[in-house]
């Protein structure tokens, strides 16, 4: 029988070992980073804190996706397809507090969560936003493309048939190839209709995305916890494709 002193600094011991382990591996992967409250990142010496891999992906603006970013491999951006899917917000998602961020819209199918997805030229993300869903596609368009860099087409749907939107694309040297509405009277001539059918590939990358139950329906009050969610499913789709 171990006395009861004894079994405390047994336990003091097994708790500090595991701490100075979590520190070294922490150290190796992330470095000097410590958690905030709220899931802020700074550099400061070590500190041993909650949840130290989900605030790396949650974390700030500037620092959301990080190691989704540096998981990812090289872009085949000559073609870049970017769309967007509606996401039923399910009835555990609302009573956020007010001023939080929460990017859920009423739409015809009721609570809704949009995302907007860009995926290279295999089919695997690239980056993408969130937004209510009563935002309708062109919206985001701007920020997508500010998104993917270096891009040489730029394959979406008639949801993105809007002539600002091509003019942005091509002051960034990227050629849109965007079909026109039914009603339009404009000519196309760099729409290539070998190209629109590949799009297919992006509407793949959704499927594959409402594989995740979490993904499919949103249980999270936050917009960035969703956010959150969304990064690690396309880190578990850029690892199936390595």
């Amino acid at each position: 029988m171990i006395s009861g002193s004894k079994s405390k600094i047994l336990y003091d011991y097994m708790v500090a070992t595991v701490q100075r382990i979590v520190e070294i591996s922490w150290k190796r992967s992330y470095g000097n980073c410590v958690q905030a409250p709220h899931g802020v990142i700074f550099l400061k010496n070590f500190v041993l804190g909650k949840l130290l891999i989900i605030v790396l992906i949650v974390g700030q603006a500037r620092d959301c996706g990080i190691i989704f970013f540096r998981l990812r491999g090289v872009l085949d951006q000559e073609w870049v397809f970017i769309d967007g899917s509606y996401i039923r917000v399910h009835q555990n998602a609302s009573g956020a507090r007010n001023g939080c961020e929460r990017a859920i819209g009423q739409s015809r199918g009721g609570r809704t969560t949009k995302i907007h997805l860009a995926t290279d030229a295999n089919g695997l993300p690239i980056n993408f936003k969130i937004t209510g869903g009563d935002v309708h596609d062109s919206q985001v368009a701007k920020q997508l493309i500010d998104t993917v860099g270096e891009v040489t087409y730029l394959i979406a749907d008639k949801g993105y048939d809007a002539e600002y939107i091509r003019m942005y694309a091509q002051n960034k040297d990227i050629i849109p190839i965007i079909p026109m509405r039914s009603n339009s009277k404009r000519s196309n001539n760099e729409f290539d209709k070998y190209l629109y059918k590949l799009r297919h590939l992006v509407e793949n990358a959704f499927a594959r995305l409402k594989h995740f139950r979490a993904i499919a329906t949103r249980f999270d009050k936050l917009a960035r916890n969703y956010q959150s969610m969304i990064y690690i499913a396309c880190m578990f789709i850029w690892c199936k494709a390595k």
